[in-house]
């Protein structure tokens, strides 16, 4: 069935390509110019998912989420720029899913939408009762002090929550699910981003330097994400 994106920007540019690439993509499009119009209709017909700017006149995009997540839970995914660590973290807190940084690439874009729809479906069909689709893994990944839930998209650290982007999480499980083998960089990109769309070297690199960022916010010596030059990253099992 064909999904609903609710698209939020207050650029009119933005609306205008990316509705025209992801109804190429099959999605149908509701496309808002500003956060008040987009909370009165999304609070009576919520999306499948929604993409929100975070900078907004009037209303920007963490006050919409805020707003929104007293009415539904629908997936959301922010356009940001890239240096909004603060903004990032404090989206992710209030219910956010996922980040795409400004200027972004829109089949990357079109990517992390797949994977988060994916992700809400597998867990709604969790929550009502429905057994896990074929290839899907039911168990809790646990990694000494790490704990890995993939169908509830959950990480703890020594029992403190941590909040990870799909993004990061899929490079952490893939890290953590052989602990003591090395990932390339082209191997972690595979687990985090679909065949179409390219990422450098670097993009890999953000992610892990993020990743250890907010460990170390729950852990001041977190250490078990290895870096072996030249070679790629490895998960170390304490």
């Amino acid at each position: 069935m064909t999904s609903t994106i609710a698209l939020v920007d207050d650029d009119r540019n933005i609306l205008t390509s990316v509705t025209v690439a992801l109804e190429a993509e099959g999605f149908r499009v509701r496309s808002y110019p500003d956060g008040d119009k987009a909370l009165s209709a999304l609070s009576d017909n919520p999306a499948d998912l929604a993409v929100l700017d975070i900078k907004m006149p009037r209303m920007d995009g963490m006050e919409l989420l805020r707003r929104l997540r007293e009415v539904t839970d629908m997936p959301v995914i922010f356009l940001t720029s890239k240096d909004d660590e603060i903004d990032e973290l404090l989206g992710l807190k209030m219910g956010a899913d996922d980040y795409v940084g400004k200027p972004f690439s829109q089949r990357l874009l079109i990517a992390r939408i797949h994977t988060v729809l994916r992700r809400a479906k597998a867990m709604k069909q969790r929550a009502h009762g429905a057994p896990p689709a074929p290839g899907e893994d039911d168990q809790t990944v646990v990694r000494g002090k790490l704990v890995l839930d993939s169908l509830r998209h959950s990480v703890s650290w020594d029992g403190k929550d941590v909040t990870l982007t799909v993004t990061e999480f899929m490079i952490l499980e893939t890290l953590a699910q052989r602990p003591g083998h090395v990932k390339s960089r082209d191997q972690l990109m595979d687990a985090a981003y679909s065949d179409d769309v390219y990422v450098d070297d670097r993009t890999i690199d953000s992610h892990i330097k993020r990743l250890r960022k907010k460990f170390r916010l729950v852990d001041k010596d977190f250490k078990s994400i290895e870096t072996l030059y030249g070679v790629g990253y490895r998960y170390r099992e304490n």
